[in-house]
Parts: structure tokens; C-alpha cells; sequence
């Protein structure tokens, strides 16, 4: 039941200013009444809510999704575009494992680039701008039309636990909304993104709020308290929105999108995405003035006034944060945004901050371009409550109370597409628990979804995390092109991949692995033709056949460039192509990196009781000790990335698990 005003505030006085503040609001609470059961509630409709529930209802689990505002599902309070470095890694991956963002973001396509284009497949990561509207729009008809689902406007404001006599452990049975409804469930995803206990900074201006001026969500945060999670407190912000007429484009850099880009989505059809219209983005950079006007104003920074007491994402400073962190730059770029087809807003991507709207607008006008520009929205800063990540498992459901997950930004993430990711897997495996069934655990050289959730469980993080392809040591593994390969049979076996995507996915696979055959054995002869294509790509001719596949490993060359001599080439697609022609050509790479995955996989079958007394272990250090008994890692592979656990503290732990006689437990 909802606990008292009076037990709740003071439970959190010593938390952040803005718990404290609106631990103190007079709120009424209405008597709670017996609204009927669900399997599944899933709290905030945001990128991490929406994945989470339409995993659990798709997979035929009676699903609850509540957010506070029913116009704000899917929403876009920061940049309207969907991936990005690493970021488009996230979004294939959830393609393949059957989850929505990739198949809303080909629909909703402004814009799109492969960037890293210049590198190796490796590091190719897409990026689209979106349509902001139209994506909002575009997931609540989704979510509207799913069947086992039913969205709810409500703010949840508390949560119930009772202690399980055989497990004596605790589990989730109900939660709470703000007008007293209790929903009996067997599971919870929290996805409160940063609405919890959100306050909004502009210059010396505060207040409680959600972004984009929606309500802060005032009372859950309590309950987390009360149920001994632990919590940080982050921020993040987000730039002006300007008014297209008045920018003067002449002055701009102008940024066209890319046409025969393919889709994040194998539900996409390719012709259909071939043929939208690219929108322009458009560059500008800081100049002189710029810096001077920021720099004049720092002292009504909240940054540097001490307003603000929230962590911000290291990666996604303020722009009077560059000012100050690159001093010696003359300029910093900027990217001119559309919010919509059907919209006149212009995001200023790279421009977000936090001081005073006075000065906001005195610093915009210094831009070329800009120098009439009107403000539509200004930009701010929010502190938002989010957990310590690691009190959650690897499946993302918390370790002391059972049938209770955490996704997006509530982890501790930033960014449109962790959130996702998170949100997919942890709806994944509510289903797979409900329905007495193995969780799906991914792993580091599976998947940048594995690898986002073992930083974060097994490192926790004390900023905002954001994915970037530098975080996997199996980068080479974890193409963009590949996403289907390593988890599509995944998502079949869970059941989120029906049967006619998995006959399309197979027969897929099928040709990858023809073309590469036929590559190797197929003998190119030596032709005038030949020599002057590998002339022109700046490569040794040949005099004698070689086999195809021995020239598409020389860096020059490729399938196009080769075609005018590879006459026996079949019709199959581009995505094809480029998958055979990626293996062919890091065929050794590939090979080194699957050895060195295969070794990481030895000590992630070694698992590790949940009861283990690192205590009572000799020879471990005492930092071994005290870090391990408070993670409680599952595996010994995730021991071994805890910082303060030495190798030789890991000698020790195998030592002991062997006494015990606990042999590695090999995956089917």
C-alpha cells in the first residue's frame, strides 16, 4: 500500500536537493482501489517503455504500459534522430532481436548518412534524422494497435513487494498510480527516463519538471528509497529550437543526405526507402564573439556556480563547457537540424546549455547566419534521479527484489538507443521468467547490447554511459552488417521474429555464404580490362589467374569495382555483397578475434553461486572482497572486469570454485 507523506519524506532527506524539495509537496493521496491484474507493467513510454512492452505483449503477456502524458510516447526531447557511432550498431541489433526502433526510423526518415564511411566496416555507423512527430506518432499507433497491450495515462507512484516464503526473497505484486489505482502484476520495468524528481535549470531559474515542460514524476524515486535501491543523481540538456525563416542559409554549410544508405530494418523495403526525400542539414561553426559572450557569463553558469549537482554526459558537453575544456579552439562546429517535415523548429545540434535565455539568444545571434534568429525554445539543463546499475543482473532485472527490472535512462544511460536496447531486453526477459523459461543473457562478443549492460552491471558508471564502438574489444565481430547473424536466431527462439522473417533471414544467410564459396573459387584470368581497373585503384596487376576472393582482399578493390570482370557474379543484393566481401577481405581478422572470444567465453561458463561467502575465501585481498561481495558478479568472466579484482584474486576465486567442485557449466 502507499506509505505515508510523512515515512517517505523522511526517508529521503538526505538525498538530492530536488528529492528534498519535492518530498515537501502537500500532495493529497487518494485511497487506493483494486484496479484488476496484468502480467506485466511497464512504467514510462519512452524508447526503453516502448520496446519493454511491446516485447512482453508480442510474446502473449497481458501488458500495462503507463506513462504521465499519452502525447509524449516515443518522444524526442533532444535530438530528433535516431543513431549514430556505436549508436546505429544498437539499432540494427534491435532490428535483428525483433524490437521497433529500426523499422519507426525508416518510416520516419528526414535524413540519412553512413558515417566512418572513410574506416573500416568496423566502425560504419548509421545515422537518420527523424521526423519528430511522426515517430511519436508512429509508435503510440503501434503500441495502440498491439494485441495483449493496453497503454494507460497514469503516473505510478508507488510500487508493492511482498517476501517469498520459498525464496525468501522479495517480488513485485502490484504498483501504484497517482489516483489510487493498484494493478495486481507479476513484473515490473521501470523506464522512468529522466522524469524522476526532474528539475529544469536555466541561469539562475529552476523548477520541477520532465523535459520538454512535461510533469517531473515526484513520488517514485521514494519508493525506490524505501525499498533500499540505491540512487545517483545526473543531468543532461538539450539546445535552442529556432525558427527556420529566420536563419539566413547562405551563410551556412550545407549538409545533403545520403541516397542507397541501407535500412536499419529487414521489415524495410529497399526500393520503397530508396526513393524518401532527403532533407538538408546544414553546418555553422562558434566563432571569437561566441567564446567572448560565454565566457563574460560564466559566473551565471549553473555549471560553474554550483546549481547544478547532477553528473552530465562526458561526451555531450554544453557548449560553455567546450569553451571552457578547449580553450586553445577557435570554433566549435554546430549542426542545423529539421525537428519535422511539417515543422518550421531547427534543433542546434552541439549548442545545448544552460545559462540565462538572455544570454542564450546574445550567444546565438553571434553565429553567422543567426544574427535575427528567433528562440522558439530555449535551451536548459535537468537533473533527473536515476539507480546504481549495478544492483541489477545481467538481465536487467534487480538482484534483491525479484520480478523487477530497470531500463534506459533509469540504468544510468544516455541516448535514444541505449535506452532501446535496454528496454528490448529487459521485456525479453520479464516474458522469459513469466513464462518458466531461460533468461537471454547477452554477451560482450555477442552484441553492443551485451556489452552496454556488462559495463553498466559490472562496472556501474558515474555518468551518463553512452555507447561508442571503442567500449567492445570484439568491434570486428560486432558489424553493423552482421547484427542479423548473431542475434536474429536469438530472437527467433524467444519468438519475437516470426516465421516469415526467419525464412527471409535463412535464405539471407544462405546466399552470404553461396557468394563467399564462389568467390574462392572462381579464377579471374589476366585481361587488359583488369589491368587498367587495378591501375586506376592504384594496385599490382596481375599476370597469371587469381582467384576472386584473393582480390577482393587487397584493400583497393571491391565487388564494384571488380564487376566489369566478375561475370559470373549472381543477382543477389547489395547487403549481400558487402557482408561476403566484409568476411572475405578480414577473413584472418575475423579469425584471430574469434579465438580471443573464444578464451573470453571459458570464464563466462564458469558461474558463480549467488551465496558465495568472499569472505570466508583466503587469499583474497580485501578490496577483492569487499567489490565482489557488493556486485555479487554472476559469472567469473565478470569478475575479472570489476575494477579493484586483480588476476591473481581471480586465481584464488577458480581455486575455490574448482575445491567446491564446481565444474564450467557449457552453454547448448
Amino acid at each position: 500500500m502507499i506509505r505515508t507523506e510523512k515515512s517517505t519524506q523522511e526517508q529521503i532527506t538526505t538525498s538530492s536537493p530536488a528529492q528534498t524539495d519535492n518530498a515537501a509537496c502537500s500532495d493529497n493521496h487518494p485511497a487506493v482501489y483494486d484496479a484488476g491484474q496484468a502480467d506485466v507493467a511497464v512504467v514510462g513510454a519512452g524508447h526503453a517503455g516502448i520496446e519493454a512492452a511491446l516485447a512482453c505483449a508480442r510474446l502473449g503477456l497481458k501488458t500495462l504500459l503507463f506513462t504521465m502524458n499519452l502525447d509524449a510516447v516515443g518522444n524526442m526531447p533532444c535530438n530528433p534522430s535516431i543513431g549514430g557511432t556505436g549508436k546505429g550498431h544498437l539499432v540494427y541489433e534491435i532490428d535483428a532481436l525483433g524490437g521497433e526502433m529500426g523499422y519507426a526510423a525508416d518510416c520516419c526518415t528526414l535524413q540519412t548518412r553512413m558515417l566512418n564511411r572513410s574506416k573500416g566496416p568496423a566502425v560504419h555507423s548509421k545515422r537518420v534524422q527523424t521526423d519528430r512527430q511522426q515517430y511519436r506518432a508512429w509508435m503510440k499507433h503501434t503500441l495502440e494497435c498491439t494485441e495483449h497491450l493496453s497503454l494507460i495515462q497514469a503516473e505510478i507512484v508507488d510500487f508493492t513487494c511482498t517476501q517469498d516464503n520459498v525464496t525468501n526473497r522479495r517480488r513485485i505484486t502490484s504498483v501504484i498510480t497517482h489516483l489510487g489505482a493498484q494493478w495486481h502484476v507479476r513484473a515490473a520495468i521501470l523506464c522512468a527516463g529522466t522524469y524522476l524528481n526532474g528539475r529544469v535549470i536555466v541561469g539562475e531559474v529552476q523548477y520541477s519538471s520532465g523535459p520538454d515542460g512535461m510533469l517531473p514524476a515526484r513520488h517514485l524515486s521514494n519508493a525506490l528509497l524505501r525499498e533500499g535501491i540505491r540512487l545517483q543523481r545526473f543531468k543532461t540538456g538539450t539546445p535552442q529550437r529556432v525558427h527556420r525563416a529566420s536563419i539566413d542559409f547562405t551563410h551556412l554549410e550545407e549538409q545533403p543526405g545520403e541516397v542507397h544508405q541501407p535500412p536499419f530494418s529487414t521489415r524495410t523495403n529497399r526500393d520503397d526507402y530508396d526513393k524518401l526525400e532527403q532533407h538538408s542539414c546544414h553546418i555553422v561553426y562558434t566563432n571569437e564573439e561566441t567564446h567572448r559572450v560565454i565566457r563574460e557569463n560564466l559566473h551565471r553558469s549553473p555549471i560553474y556556480s554550483g546549481q547544478i549537482h547532477g553528473t552530465g554526459p562526458r561526451y555531450c558537453p554544453s557548449i560553455e563547457d567546450k569553451v571552457v575544456r578547449f580553450a586553445d579552439k577557435p570554433r566549435h562546429q554546430l549542426f542545423v537540424e529539421p525537428v519535422g517535415a511539417n515543422s518550421e523548429e531547427m534543433y542546434l545540434q552541439g549548442f545545448s546549455s544552460s545559462l540565462p535565455e538572455q544570454v542564450q539568444i546574445q550567444m546565438l545571434h553571434t553565429l553567422k547566419g543567426f544574427e535575427h534568429a528567433q528562440v522558439m525554445r530555449s535551451a536548459y539543463a535537468i537533473e533527473y534521479d536515476c539507480i546504481d546499475p549495478t544492483q541489477l543482473r545481467l538481465t536487467l532485472e534487480f538482484k534483491d527484489i525479484d520480478g523487477l527490472w530497470g531500463a534506459g535512462q533509469f540504468n544510468g544511460t544516455s541516448g535514444y538507443e541505449e535506452a532501446a536496447a535496454q528496454g528490448l531486453l529487459a521485456g525479453i526477459n520479464a516474458a522469459q521468467k513469466l513464462r518458466n523459461l531461460p533468461p537471454v543473457v547477452l554477451t560482450r562478443d555477442s552484441s553492443y547490447i551485451g556489452t552496454l549492460v556488462d559495463d553498466l552491471v559490472t562496472k556501474g558508471t558515474a555518468e551518463p554511459y553512452r555507447i561508442m564502438t571503442s567500449r567492445s574489444e570484439y568491434r570486428l565481430l560486432l558489424r553493423q552488417d552482421n547484427a542479423d547473424a548473431r542475434l536474429t536466431p536469438i530472437g527467433h527462439d524467444v519468438g519475437l521474429i516470426d516465421e516469415k522473417r526467419w525464412e527471409a533471414f535463412c535464405d539471407k544467410q544462405k546466399q552470404i555464404e553461396e557468394e563467399i564459396h564462389r568467390a574462392q573459387k572462381t579464377t579471374i584470368p589476366p585481361s587488359a580490362c583488369l589491368t587498367q581497373i587495378m591501375r586506376a585503384h592504384g594496385t599490382e596487376p596481375i599476370d597469371t589467374g587469381v582467384r576472386l576472393s584473393e582480390l577482393l582482399k587487397r584493400p583497393q578493390l571491391d565487388y564494384e569495382a571488380l564487376s566489369p570482370v566478375d561475370l559470373t557474379r549472381p543477382h543477389v543484393s547489395p547487403d549481400v555483397l558487402f557482408a561476403a566481401q566484409t568476411r572475405i577481405k578480414y577473413d584472418g581478422y575475423i579469425r584471430r578475434e574469434q579465438a580471443r572470444a573464444e578464451k573470453f567465453r571459458t570464464l563466462e561458463r564458469m558461474t558463480i553461486p549467488s551465496d558465495l561467502d568472499y569472505n570466508a575465501i583466503g587469499g583474497l585481498r580485501l578490496e577483492a572482497r569487499q567489490k565482489l561481495s557488493s556486485r555479487r558478479p554472476e559469472n567469473v568472466g565478470q569478475a575479472s572486469r570489476i575494477s579493484g579484482v586483480s588476476p591473481a584474486d581471480i586465481s584464488v576465486l577458480l581455486i575455490t570454485l574448482k575445491k567446491r567442485r564446481l565444474s564450467p557449466q557449457t552453454e547448448e
